[in-house]
């Protein structure tokens, strides 16, 4: 009876430890007042106008905004969209976003609260897209109640540092939102993990800051050798988008030498996720090696419960 009790136990201890794999995990939006640097202003939350009243409340719960705490509240609309980027002033505007000045060497720091709701873009998408635009030592928390792709969080950032008094350079804006649409647009259609698509993006741009390229030719030189480098393998019209993209950014004059620091940072944790994730040539192997031993231990565990 004693044996028998202990296999059950077993048992149970092999569910939980499923359950706790599969479970999804959230960020915490946090409850706890932060502390802020008055000399580099208050933090602005940035919120969606198609949000009911209800949402934009569980929002303000998620950013970790409560009644006592020191923050300026915006409101995105489509209009801004077109404003900003010459984007639908039509848009539905969900995705939220709170945006904290952070000291000189900080970096850029982006949060997803509501991985589950913002469905195609990462951290590290958001970050570079920031840097093209103009962004430097800022921490950003974005968040949704609903799930959608994530693109208009930008807006709502463009529109907090607008509060500021800080205009970006259209141009920038605009080429910005591109880099974040050709992004999403490589991981969905070439099947390369959101993290692959950040390295190879923040490896171009490392380029462009050493070899300050003066050509299309040269432009072209450098993505084909980052695809070659990381054993990427794109088609000729996603080719031809990168290259389009970064000969945009060499005509803007956009200095990535001036952020090399903030651009390493991107790189290391963009690097820190693959190596996570066991993103290497053999990953799908060892996913496969790993359920197999798995079943194969269940199905032993099985075999001897009731012997």
């Amino acid at each position: 009876m004693i044996k028998y009790f202990k296999k059950i136990m077993l048992f149970l201890l092999i569910i939980g430890l499923i359950t706790g794999i599969s479970a999804p995990l959230y960020a915490d939006g946090g409850s706890g007042e932060e502390s802020y640097n008055e000399k580099l202003g208050s933090p602005i939350v940035v919120l969606g106008n198609k949000l009911s009243e209800d949402q934009k409340e569980e929002t303000r719960k998620l950013l970790g905004v409560n009644d006592s705490s020191n923050v300026e509240e915006l409101i995105v609309t489509g209009q801004d969209l077109a404003n900003y980027i010459d984007g639908n002033p039509n848009s539905n505007m969900y995705s939220s976003a709170k945006i904290k000045r952070e000291k000189s060497g900080e970096g850029i720091t982006v949060n997803i609260v509501t991985p589950d709701n913002i469905t195609e873009v990462s951290t590290d998408m958001y970050a570079n897209a920031l840097l093209t635009a103009g962004a430097e030592d800022v921490t950003v928390d974005v968040a949704s109640p609903v799930k959608v792709s994530g693109h208009s969080a930008l807006t709502g950032i463009y529109k907090a540092y607008d509060a500021e008094g800080e205009t970006f350079d259209k141009a920038r804006m605009e080429l910005a939102n591109e880099e974040l649409e050709v992004a999403t647009d490589l991981a969905d259609k070439e099947g390369m993990s959101q993290e692959k698509v950040s390295e190879l993006l923040t490896e171009i741009k490392k380029e462009i800051a050493d070899k300050n390229p003066a050509t299309k030719e040269e432009i072209e030189k450098i993505v084909k050798e980052q695809l070659d480098k990381l054993e990427i393998s794109l088609s000729d019209e996603d080719r031809e988008l990168l290259i389009k993209l970064f000969d945009k950014m060499r005509d803007l004059d956009i200095d990535f030498d001036k952020v090399k620091n903030q651009l390493e940072d991107i790189a290391t944790s963009v690097k820190e996720k693959i190596d996570e994730l066991g993103l290497d040539a053999g990953f799908w192997e060892k996913v496969g090696e790993f359920f197999r031993e798995f079943f194969q231990a269940i199905g032993n565990f099985f075999k001897g419960l009731f012997k």
